[in-house]
């Protein structure tokens, strides 16, 4: 959170009346199932402790006023018209993919003031946007009372960052932060959003680290890897990659480099299907190879891994206490997620964050919290 050194206003300071609701939602961690949602593949996410808070109120007329403790000063005032959404290449744009979504289902929509505030970090792989969407979705469903369940409103949200924002991802993080609790693991098939919600092993907990190295899905290799896997697709002849079995695609002898990124999606499918039979059969030890064997594929065969991000992970799976570790999230920095014994998470990242810093720099720790 962006920290000016003095006291945030309140709604009421900012827009001379109280909030009509209050609503958040969660950021995310993946545990397994990277770049699976696209190729409309499996996931399996759980929520975080961080949230985004949205303070919400009607206002006659179609202007929107937002106001984010989350950026800096001078662009933490914005507004924009209902119907005149367009893209501005800034945080409100989220917003304006929100509303923008919900006028296309013809829902009524009129003026609002909104507070945000959120303590999930900003390109940390935690999924803040999919926060900030769900968060105001569920926000605008109470304040207009809409009739939108949980699957409408990670619709609307998704549309909102492929629409106008332009971010080139899949469905995950909105059902995550619209469906995800922070007890238990979300399995979601991507392709026609079934889930379920699996309890992790009694034995373990999770530590999530932060790199401190920012990453961007609007652009970039991000929208590359999502390129590269239309494409071998296509030459597989599968509607997407979640079709083609590992044999199909070594027997099709794919062009570098996209026979490693159908051998990642393939391979990453089997092994979330595995992890939740591991969870189901309460298997730390099963679940923390396979988290292991998805780094592995994402450094190698998907490439979005980075050095740094090595580092961190081959650290944490050193501890005897570690089960199993891995980057979670898009790639190209962001976090990384430890299955520890339960009662070790604390002490275990420290440990790594500390082994860490002492030669890289910029690593904090996420999950646990630090104490107040």
């Amino acid at each position: 959170m962006i920290d000016d050194g003095g006291p945030e206003p309140t709604f009421e300071a900012l827009f001379a009346r109280p909030p009509a609701v209050r609503r958040e939602a969660p950021g995310r961690v993946n545990l397994i199932g990277e770049h699976t949602d696209y190729n409309d593949g499996y996931v399996c996410p759980i929520a975080t402790p961080q949230t985004t808070v949205v303070e919400l109120a009607p206002r006659p007329g179609r202007t929107v006023r937002l106001w984010s403790a989350n950026v800096e000063a001078k662009r933490r005032h914005v507004e924009f018209r209902i119907g005149d959404e367009r893209r501005r290449r800034s945080w409100e744009d989220y917003a304006q993919g929100v509303t923008a979504a919900m006028r296309r289902r013809g829902l009524p929509l009129d003026g609002f003031d909104a507070r945000f505030s959120s303590t999930v970090p900003l390109g940390a792989g935690l999924s803040s946007s999919a926060s900030f969407e769900i968060a105001l979705v569920r926000a605008l469903i109470a304040a207009f009372d809409l009739a939108l369940d949980a699957i409408a409103a990670a619709r609307i949200g998704h549309e909102a960052e492929t629409g106008l924002v332009g971010a080139p991802v899949g469905i995950m993080d909105q059902m995550a932060a619209s469906l995800a609790t922070a007890g238990a693991a979300l399995f979601l098939d991507t392709r026609t959003l079934a889930f379920e919600h699996l309890p992790l092993p009694p034995d373990a907990e999770l530590a999530v680290i932060d790199s401190g190295i920012a990453h961007h899905h609007a652009g970039g290799e991000y929208r590359v890897r999502r390129q590269e896997c239309t494409a071998a697709a296509q030459r597989l002849g599968v509607a997407a990659l979640r079709d083609a079995t590992p044999d199909q695609v070594e027997a099709a002898m794919l062009p570098a480099p996209l026979d490693r990124r159908a051998r990642h999606v393939v391979t990453e499918n089997a092994r979330v299907l595995a992890a939740r039979d591991a969870m189901k059969a309460a298997d730390s030890v099963r679940l923390g190879s396979l988290m292991n064997e998805s780094h592995d594929s994402m450094r190698d065969d998907f490439e979005v891994s980075l050095p740094e991000i090595d580092a961190l992970v081959h650290i944490a799976q050193r501890d005897p206490r570690v089960f199993g570790a891995r980057m979670t999230g898009g790639g190209f920095g962001g976090s990384i997620v430890a299955l520890v014994n339960r009662g070790a998470a604390a002490a275990v990242a420290n440990r790594v964050c500390g082994s860490y810093n002492a030669s890289c720099g910029g690593a904090s720790i996420l999950i646990p919290p630090p104490e107040p």
